[in-house]
């Protein structure tokens, strides 16, 4: 855990821009539940980094803008007992939400027609349900 976080090929963020906290996780934990800090908090400050070109860091800041506060995106794990456990589950969970970030935006729909026999069934099912109605009909008409 001491290289930083790979999100893409071409960008790791350094371990010194992540923030861990740990704290007391709810759920199922037997005995040590109420002692043990496996909850983990990882927060990355995605307005400050250095790591990220501006260009992407802007595109990142825009698509997340929900999640963030004060530009720091924080995500927090404790499905898991462990608090190593917990602490990976975060790195990836992190790791998820910057890849799918700064991901180039996926090409523009181009607008196609229905073809004409797509067209002819859509309006046959049409004229069959419209049946299907008029014979449920008690007055038969």
């Amino acid at each position: 855990m001491d290289d930083g976080l790979r999100v893409t090929d071409r960008w790791v963020v350094p371990s010194a821009e992540l923030r861990e906290r740990f704290s007391r996780s709810s759920g199922p934990g037997g005995q040590g539940v109420n002692t043990t800090d496996s909850r983990v908090e990882l927060s990355f400050d995605l307005a400050a980094t250095g790591s990220l070109s501006p260009a992407l860091r802007a595109r990142a800041m825009d698509r997340l803008a929900g999640r963030l506060v004060d530009g720091v995106l924080t995500v927090a794990a404790s499905e898991h007992r462990a608090q190593l456990a917990n602490r990976e589950a975060a790195r990836e969970r992190l790791t998820a939400l910057l890849r799918e970030a700064v991901a180039p935006p996926p090409p523009p729909r181009r607008p196609t027609r229905p073809s004409r026999g797509a067209k002819e069934r859509r309006l046959a099912d049409k004229k069959r349900q419209s049946q299907r109605k008029r014979d449920r009909r008690v007055d038969g008409e």
